[in-house]
Order: C-alpha cells, then sequence, then structure tokens
C-alpha cells in the first residue's frame, strides 16, 4: 500500500479513518500521514491545511448522501411521488445512518458543522433539485407554483426537521411521523396539489 501513488482519495480514505478511530477533536494530520506511511508534509502537498483536509472529508461525506437523491432528481414521470421518494430518501439516509453509526454520524455532523462553504453548497444542490422535480411538476401539470425553485428551497427547509442533524434528539419522538404526514400535506398544499 506504501507504493502505491499517494491520491487524494487515499489520503481522504486514511482521514476517514482516522476521523472513525480517533474523533474530530483528536484525529490530525499526522495521523493521516502515518496511516499513509508518508510524511505530512506529502499530505499537504494535496491539502494546503488541515482545514482543507477536514472540508474535503465533510465535502466527500455530503456527496455520497447526495448522489442517491440527484438520481431520484433526474428521473422522469410523476412530479409528486418522485418528490415524496426524494424527500423520504434524504430523512431515511440521514436517520439511517445516526442510528446504525452514531459516533460516526456525529463525528461527520461536527465536521459539516466547520465547513460552512461547503455546507452551504450541499444545500443549495439539495434545493435546486427539489427545484427541479417541482419545475418537471409545473410542465407536467402536477403542481402549480410561479418559482419552482423558490418552492424547492422552501420544501428543504420546511423539512429540516427531519434530515437536519441539529434535529437529531428529535428523530425518536414517536410522533415524528405523524409529524412528517402533516408537513408533507402542507407542501402538498403549497405546490397547488388539491387535497382530497
Amino acid at each position: 500500500m506504501a507504493d502505491a501513488p499517494l491520491t487524494p482519495d487515499r489520503i481522504l480514505e486514511a482521514a476517514e479513518e482516522a476521523l472513525r478511530r480517533f474523533g474530530p477533536a483528536k484525529a490530525n494530520v499526522v495521523d493521516v500521514a502515518r496511516a499513509l506511511n508518508v510524511s505530512h508534509g506529502s499530505v499537504y502537498r494535496h491539502f494546503p491545511s488541515k482545514a482543507a483536509l477536514r472540508n474535503a472529508v465533510a465535502e466527500r461525506w455530503l456527496a455520497r448522501l447526495a448522489e442517491p437523491l440527484a438520481e431520484i432528481a433526474a428521473e422522469r414521470g410523476p412530479a409528486q411521488p418522485r418528490l415524496r421518494r426524494w424527500l423520504d430518501a434524504l430523512c431515511e439516509s440521514k436517520q439511517r445512518r445516526a442510528r446504525d453509526e452514531p459516533e460516526l454520524f456525529t463525528t461527520y455532523y461536527h465536521l459539516a458543522l466547520e465547513a460552512d462553504e461547503v455546507v452551504r453548497a450541499h444545500v443549495n444542490a439539495l434545493a435546486a433539485q427539489l427545484g427541479e422535480i417541482i419545475a418537471d411538476g409545473v410542465g407536467r401539470g402536477d403542481f402549480a407554483v410561479a418559482d419552482p425553485f423558490r418552492a424547492g428551497r422552501a420544501v428543504f427547509d420546511a423539512t429540516s426537521r427531519f434530515h437536519n442533524p441539529a434535529h437529531l434528539a428529535e428523530w425518536n419522538d414517536p410522533d415524528m411521523k405523524a409529524a412528517y404526514e402533516g408537513v408533507w400535506l402542507l407542501i402538498l398544499s403549497g405546490l397547488g396539489v388539491p387535497q382530497k
């Protein structure tokens, strides 16, 4: 492994492992370099600072979360069930990770808190995906809103309780499912879907 070329991907994999082992407060560039059997200067040639490395780890984690959502957004077909699948996938993905690997989830959450620009870009990309689904729905006559991308951001914000890790403590509340359904009905109403 030490003979393999040092690439950003190898460094990020080692950084993720160091974060798993030591946590965000203790993991450092020296730990990453040691795992790769290189000098910490070699790591700095790819990532100019510890903050840059941590931002890249956060960006990679958020990209893995967003990938299946982008696939749903790119699908064609009725927009309402696609919008619901997208929201369900986002919420379930975050909640499952928090439930299955709580320490790792907390680690990545703390990294994301430090990576303002990375998180802002991630949130904007997700809101844009919602805007794409809603715009497609407007074109199909499924939704009736004047600005689909503004509506996409509103939908993202309205559902934040169910996917934003800041609300992690609430995710095990037995009333969360009913609350989610209530927000879903409100979203449909706001998108101009007639209630049955």
